[in-house]
């Protein structure tokens, strides 16, 4: 299995920002999720590997960008303008290898990274 560890997660007010990373051993185009407790999985962020533009939810769009450091393996999630519902679990996951990523067919996840915004 591929190794995904998710980082930068904390508690943080309204209107706050917080940088998450995804570290994997080699480059993995990683898409962002994130699961609310008692809710399903929401779809976050996930970068397009033929053109490296980026694919948003609605939910995020405007406030998160995701980026990568393709030297030293990571992904990152800048999450601006942090709102209450906000607050989940986020996980990055390994992608299909024949989709696309605004097809959001990804598989194996990361243990996560609690976000808390909180006044």
């Amino acid at each position: 299995q591929v190794q995904l560890v998710e980082s930068g997660g904390g508690l943080v007010q309204p209107g706050g920002s917080l940088r998450l990373s995804c570290a994997a051993s080699g480059f993995i185009f990683v898409g962002w999720f994130r699961q609310a407790p008692g809710k399903a999985r929401e779809n976050v962020a996930c970068m397009s590997r033929g053109d490296n533009s980026a694919i948003y939810s609605d939910a995020v769009e405007g406030r998160f960008t995701i980026s990568s450091d393709r030297a030293n393996n990571i992904v990152y999630l800048d999450m601006n303008d942090l709102k209450p519902e906000d607050t989940a679990r986020y996980h990055c996951a390994v992608p299909h290898p024949m989709a696309a990523c605004g097809s959001w067919q990804f598989g194996q996840w990361g243990k996560g990274t609690q976000v808390t915004v909180s006044a």
